[in-house]
């Protein structure tokens, strides 16, 4: 008879390198105690990272440049965290801003907006990951640039937009195609869509 940790064990490799996983993926195996302390142990013996209170990771090992370890990003874990949850999450403030390269600034705590359950969870190092909830009308977008210039030129505010941050915006967005974007316009502040329209002229 092979043990519950066996059994986790076997299905985690399954998942491969890299994968993130929760206690509550192998409820069917066992009790959640036993699930838990399955874990609990595989954490011990060094097969998996404990990322934060009952999240996991069978870790990437960067073999090439001999970097060892390697953890998934926060952008990975709150990712997972969503699809586990069903809900919808779109990065605020400084986050959105780093992800458009308008600031170079890496948050220890990374904020999404989510249509979700709030929470907070503390990755250790003073890194965290918070879900603060929206009315699911914010998180309507069909395009996720659209989505994130959105939010962070809320952060930026319209009075603090720099010709300079204009211009980052506008190379991002025409990256783009200017008519998935626009299909967003609606959900946009009137001075966010006024940059956005723009950014095609």
């Amino acid at each position: 008879m092979t043990s519950i940790e066996e059994r986790i064990w076997t299905a985690i490799k399954k998942k491969g390198r890299g994968s993130i996983f929760f206690p509550s993926d192998f409820t069917s195996y066992g009790e959640v105690k036993a699930v838990g302390k399955s874990l609990e142990r595989l954490t011990e013996k060094g097969n998996i990272v404990r990322l934060a209170r009952g999240i996991y990771t069978y870790p990437e090992i960067d073999t090439v440049l001999g970097l060892g370890v390697l953890m998934p990003s926060i952008e990975q874990i709150a990712e997972t965290i969503a699809r586990r949850d069903k809900t919808r999450i779109v990065p605020t403030g400084i986050y959105a801003m780093n992800k458009l390269g308008i600031s170079t600034q890496v948050p220890m705590n990374v904020v999404y907006l989510t249509d979700g359950a709030p929470r907070k969870v503390s990755l250790g190092n003073g890194r965290s990951i918070q879900f603060k909830y929206t009315t699911p009308k914010n998180l309507s977008f069909t395009n996720p640039l659209a989505m994130l210039v959105t939010f962070a030129l809320k952060e930026i505010g319209k009075d603090n937009v720099t010709d300079d941050i204009a211009r980052k915006i506008t190379s991002v967005l025409r990256k783009e195609q200017k008519e998935n974007v626009l299909a967003d316009e609606a959900l946009m502040p009137a001075w966010i869509r006024t940059i956005t329209r723009q950014a095609y002229e």
